[in-house]
């Protein structure tokens, strides 16, 4: 993530500014976080035990339709939040620590 700086005649009001790319793909990643069902399918895949979870332990907890949990489980995939492996029949996702350690640092002062 490219941080450009702005030096006026005053203090800077922050160390940083992103530039339009890097807001752009932050905002598609928020959007995406905004979603209570998605946060929370986020939270079970990062708190599981093994670092991953199947698709098929995540419809209960949530209280939704397959097709509905695994629609969210793509968003999440394609806003490079999780990452998607197929093995027979069954999805696992794991967290790509990478990309929210983008946003963390995008957020911290």
């Amino acid at each position: 993530m490219k941080v450009q700086v702005f030096e006026g005649c005053c203090q800077p009001v922050t160390a940083g500014v992103l530039g339009e790319s890097d807001a752009e793909d932050l905002a598609a990643a928020f959007k995406v976080l905004a979603d209570p069902a998605r946060l929370r399918l986020l939270s079970m895949v990062a708190a599981a035990e093994s670092g991953e979870a199947c698709a098929c332990d995540l419809v209960g907890p949530v209280g939704r339709s397959q097709p509905t949990v695994s629609h969210h489980l793509s968003m999440l995939v394609d806003a490079g939040l999780l990452a998607r492996e197929k093995r027979g029949r069954w999805a696992w996702y794991r967290v790509v620590p990478e990309r929210l350690t983008g946003l963390q640092r995008a957020l911290a002062p």
